[in-house]
């Protein structure tokens, strides 16, 4: 079982910042990547960005620019870094952990936490 609890949600104007933390707990052994991800209204959940254990990146089309994720492989941690916020950007941001082997563990989500970003 892992456990994934997000951090730093909250509200910032057009333009601002907020940092985003994610930390993993228990059978932290049986991640590779880990990423976040977000639901539009009316669309499925997308990809932000995911890193894997050997620090490879990668990005929505559309926010590379403006977000920078990373990882703490000791602290079982990922975090994302989100500049230029805009309102559109508003929504749940979620902690996703995948497994390195999909056939023996399975992958886990966060609670997620709030973004909102007001203009």
């Amino acid at each position: 079982q892992v456990h994934l609890v997000e951090s730093g949600g909250g509200l910032v104007q057009d333009g601002g910042s907020l940092n985003l933390s994610c930390a993993a707990s228990g059978a932290t052994f049986t991640i590779d990547h880990l990423g976040w991800y977000r639901r539009p209204p009316g669309k499925q959940r997308e990809l932000v960005a995911l890193v894997s254990s050997g620090g490879h990146a990668t990005y929505a089309d559309s926010l590379h620019d403006r977000f920078t994720i990373s990882r703490d492989n000791a602290k079982s941690a990922v975090y994302l870094q989100m500049v230029t916020l805009k309102p559109e950007d508003t929504d749940v941001y979620y902690c996703n952990a995948e497994p390195t082997d999909w056939v023996r563990y399975r992958g886990y989500w966060g609670q997620g936490t709030q973004v909102t970003v007001s203009s």
